[in-house]
């Protein structure tokens, strides 16, 4: 590899001097040097005394573990990377090695192409370490907040990127698991490869497996040519699995072989195909009680769950609130091409001690609907609408106790997009009937301009 330099070095660590030298030959073909140990106090002699890129470790050797090597390397040389090589199918200690801070693992009898591709990513780290700004990914929503919280989930990003170890980001509708998939994914050695989200609840059962492994032309009814899968697609860069909870038991078991196997076979094909992802998912939904409700296969909820990253609701971190705020209005103003506007005291009150059942996104969309009814350059309390939709409107003698419980129900059923959307649609339906469909008297009703008003039935497909 012509953009691998002859200055990595790279320590191999196993007693079986046939692994040894079937490893040196293929790293010195690819312009590395190489040194050997044959036992664990070899291996610490040898970190000590020199300088390596990277190392590949037996899990079985004569005076101790591949284990002991890998605490040994995070407590003393944590920026080196380690990968673990252990025997074929022994999966329980590939996922200990990788929760023990492993960058990756490889199983034996080593294939060279894995072997490859795991040392061009390991030699990257340290390229994307430096170029990569922790705050946010290029074209992608800051992360923002100042929260402990948040300093913690920005700390476990970049821990989290340094390795290949398959994560699962926990958290509520909102909290911005995709964003942390992508940060993930820009501050690691696949940064410069494909980076493939797919909402497993959105795909329809009976194409699912088309859709991940991808078909040869006539497998099925309807596959007039070959198509190429999303784990094709991800090849060499990062598959993020969203609402992985959605995924049909049948499905489970052939994504869990994909994983194990880094293989897949498409749909109609005799044999499968070699794929190098990494495996990020995700769900709002308590993934733990589903493997106990036997919904969710166990030994895929622990191939997926070897790390697990939780991001707080924003309940738990409000003193990011006013960053948020400032952050959205901004952001909505260029888009729509007005001056920043402000809050009232009495509305940024109303935000602080808001629950927000759907976190970072609700706010979003409260502030972009709050946007188009505000009139002037500030936002007052009633711009907001918290309690805007027909439910709440029809049953002012509720307790808020119960008017709460009635939001999250809808929010639940529907989703928080759907359900903010219905409310601003029956909002401007209702304005446009009472005018008869004259805009310009509609948009004066609602106390929003023409131009807003506009913008807000374009974006709802009613213009």
């Amino acid at each position: 590899m012509s953009d691998l330099q002859t200055t990595h070095q790279v320590l191999i660590v196993d007693d079986e001097p046939h692994i040894r030298e079937l490893l040196a030959l293929t790293l010195s073909r690819m312009q590395l040097q190489c040194k050997e140990a044959e036992t664990v106090h070899e291996a610490f002699a040898l970190l000590a005394s020199q300088h390596f890129d990277l190392c590949l470790t037996d899990m079985r050797l004569p005076d101790g573990s591949g284990m002991d090597l890998i605490r040994h390397i995070q407590l003393n040389h944590p920026q080196l990377p380690v990968a673990m090589i252990s025997a074929h199918g022994n999966m329980q200690s590939a996922i200990e090695a990788l929760k023990a801070g492993a960058f990756d693992f490889l199983n034996k009898p080593v294939e060279l192409q894995t072997l490859r591709e795991l040392v061009a990513s390991a030699l990257r780290l340290g390229e994307t370490a430096a170029e990569t700004d922790s705050l946010g990914a290029e074209g992608s929503q800051p992360l923002l907040g100042d929260s402990p919280a948040m300093t913690h989930v920005r700390q476990m990003i970049g821990k989290l990127a340094r390795s290949q170890a398959p994560i699962y980001i926990s958290g509520e509708s909102g909290t911005g698991k995709e964003l942390v998939a992508r940060l993930i994914h820009a501050q690691g050695p696949r940064a410069d490869k494909p980076f493939v989200a797919v909402n497993c609840g959105a795909i329809p059962a009976d194409l699912m497996e088309s859709e991940l492994f991808g078909h040869k032309k006539g497998s099925f009814t309807g596959a007039y040519s070959d198509k190429e899968g999303l784990f094709q697609a991800a090849d060499g860069g990062t598959l993020f699995l969203d609402e992985v909870a959605d995924l049909p038991l049948e499905m489970q078991v052939k994504l869990l072989r994909a994983i194990q196997e880094k293989a897949v076979r498409p749909v109609g094909a005799q044999h499968e195909q070699h794929v190098n992802v990494r495996i990020l998912s995700a769900t709002h939904k308590d993934l733990g009680a589903r493997v106990d409700s036997g919904e969710f296969r166990e030994d895929l909820f622990y191939r997926i769950n070897v790390i697990q990253l939780h991001l707080p609701n924003l309940r738990e971190r409000t003193e990011d609130v006013p960053v948020l705020v400032d952050y959205f209005l901004r952001q909505l103003a260029e888009e729509m091409g007005i001056a920043v506007p402000r809050l009232s005291a009495e509305a940024e009150q109303a935000l602080l001690a808001h629950p927000f059942p759907g976190n970072v996104r609700e706010l979003e969309n409260i502030l972009e609907r709050a946007m188009t009814l505000c009139e002037g350059a500030t936002i007052q309390l009633q711009d907001l609408q918290l309690h805007g939709h027909p439910r709440a409107l029809s049953a002012r003698t509720t307790s808020p106790a119960q008017q709460w419980a009635d939001e999250a129900s809808q929010v639940a059923e529907l989703g928080l997009e759907t359900y903010l959307e219905n409310i601003e649609r029956r909002l401007l339906l209702d304005a446009l009937q009472h005018t008869q469909n004259n805009k310009t008297a509609a948009a004066k009703r609602l106390g929003i301009s023409f131009r807003a008003l506009r913008y807000r039935l374009k974006k709802l497909g009613l213009e």
